[in-house]
């Protein structure tokens, strides 16, 4: 062969190698889009599913709420008491869940606000039931049943939710052709680049099955899910408190074992300082020692220039070390005290929420008044819960309010209370400093501050009280605005018990 034909045929090479290397590259990118686009859709499939079950579960709690209500007016039996109760307690989070699903689909968004405001008007005909009961008159409850009945709330909810279900049927059935669609266009490209690259097909034919098998698992898995709801949540929640311990009690442990070389550590340090006096005036004396006569007295000896310079960086030195000391310590302290209160057991009580705050406000009266504030607090409705965790709860966010509020403008702080469905709504709002909307989420976080750091603080306030809130089954938010001020928001249950507890305790 020539070396003209072998350059020929070196080049055809190089062009076929070049090709085929293209056509892989070409295949591999639309086999990859395809197989990711086959998997988003098949993911609202399953999101469309949930949503359909979730209006279901809704619709069966509320059932059961009817179904109760009518066994306890018949028989005043304390079971079906028990069961409407329970019934009505699950309405609202499942409501809050179905919202979640469907806030995609802005049909379906004014669907929740007809199916809201129905709901609520239901509830509030179920206590009126509950209350002509409890009070023993039996004819009364009859008549708000009718009444109820003549309003028909119970058929436009069921109206409502049958709309939605045939929104997410119409959904489902949209998002499973395009599923079927992504999933066909991904195999006919993969069959396409079989003929030409034989290693791509068998990983295109890998992903696509394992994108369909991901879509079958998890549609299972869905459907198991619901089937055995109460035991899986069981199942999670006591796994979550079991980590959550662990958790608490790993941070105990090693909080407390890192005071043994902290004490070393500072122990050391006085002992360096003690010294370094000893030490300067020892090398003051061999730099200054007279040429004949004597060696001068340690009392007599002066440091000068770089000998004093040298013992004024070994003072600083010594200063930085001891502050770092003293600000591992204090968050060692914040972070031993924290795994404690996490372990501390709530006891439910009746509360007088309005006396336990302004008992409070009286202790910071003395705070209040350098800070030239003035605390307004209006009526707020009583709780059952924990009294220790509302006290710190409240008393880290007054607290806070009056130290950043402006320097030398009068403060004005409010705290306000509603409720509203089983929950009772706290706002605690001031004029002060305010806080960045990109900071909103860092406040909450451990041992992180915004702002200018001027103020004394470790940085687990806040994030304590939200740990607190959510062990309670309520819900924190702030709403703030440089040089605006802060309205802080808490929702708890008017009622707590260990059942209320959130999935992160």
């Amino acid at each position: 062969m020539t070396t003209e034909a072998q350059r020929r045929r070196s080049m055809w090479q190089i062009l076929l190698f070049s090709a085929g290397l293209l056509v892989l590259t070409v295949i591999s990118a639309g086999s990859v889009y395809l197989v990711n686009k086959a998997r988003d859709d098949s993911k609202w499939v399953i999101h469309t599913i949930e949503a359909e079950n979730q209006i279901n579960a809704l619709l069966l709690e509320i059932r059961r709420a009817e179904s109760a209500a009518r066994g306890y007016l018949l028989t005043q039996g304390a079971d079906f008491k028990a069961d409407h109760e329970k019934a009505v307690a699950a309405i609202i989070p499942a409501l809050d869940k179905l919202t979640r699903l469907t806030r995609d689909n802005p049909d379906q968004r004014g669907n929740i606000e007809k199916l809201s405001a129905a709901i609520e008007i239901r509830l509030g005909q179920f206590k009126q039931e509950l209350d002509f009961i409890g009070q023993n008159r039996p004819d009364k409850a009859i008549a708000q049943v009718r009444e109820a009945a003549s309003t028909d709330t119970t058929a436009e909810i069921s109206k409502v939710a049958v709309s939605m279900i045939q929104e997410e049927e119409r959904l489902f059935r949209l998002r499973s052709a395009n599923s079927d669609r992504s999933q066909t266009l991904a195999a006919s490209m993969t069959g396409i680049g079989s003929g030409l690259v034989v290693l791509l097909t068998l990983i295109s034919i890998w992903l696509v099955r394992r994108s369909v098998l991901a879509r079958d698992e998890a549609e299972t898995r869905l459907r198991d899910a619901y089937a055995n709801l109460e035991t899986v949540v069981d199942e999670r929640t006591a796994d979550l408190r079991e980590a959550n311990n662990e958790i608490q009690r790993f941070a105990y442990i090693v909080s407390h074992d890192l005071r043994s070389p902290l004490v070393n550590i500072m122990g050391f340090t006085s002992e360096l300082e003690e010294l370094s006096g000893d030490i300067f005036r020892r090398i003051g004396g061999l730099t200054h020692v007279p040429a004949d006569g004597p060696p001068l007295a340690d009392g007599e000896v002066t440091l000068e220039g770089p000998d004093k310079q040298l013992s004024t960086d070994f003072s600083e030195a010594l200063g930085f070390i001891k502050s770092s000391i003293a600000k591992m310590d204090r968050l060692i302290s914040a972070i031993l005290n924290l795994t404690r209160e996490g372990r501390r057991e709530f006891v439910p009580e009746k509360i007088d929420t309005r006396e336990l705050i302004e008992a409070i406000v009286s202790t910071l009266a003395h705070q209040s008044a350098e800070a030239q504030a003035d605390i307004h607090v209006a009526p707020l409705p009583d709780l059952v819960s924990d009294r220790l965790a509302l006290e710190q709860i409240f008393s880290n966010l007054i607290d806070n309010a009056i130290k950043y509020l402006k320097a030398g403008a009068p403060g004005e702080i409010r705290i306000r209370g509603r409720t509203k469905l089983g929950y009772a709504i706290f706002e605690i709002s001031d004029n002060g400093r305010g806080i960045d909307p990109k900071d909103h989420q860092r406040i909450f976080d451990l041992f992180r501050r915004a702002g200018t750091q001027d103020k004394p603080g470790q940085g687990i306030g806040l994030a304590h009280v939200r740990a607190l809130v959510r062990r309670l089954g309520g819900t924190m938010s702030v709403s703030s605005e440089l040089n605006t001020g802060s309205t802080f928001t808490i929702t708890l249950p008017i009622t707590w018990n260990a059942s209320n507890r959130n999935a992160d305790q």
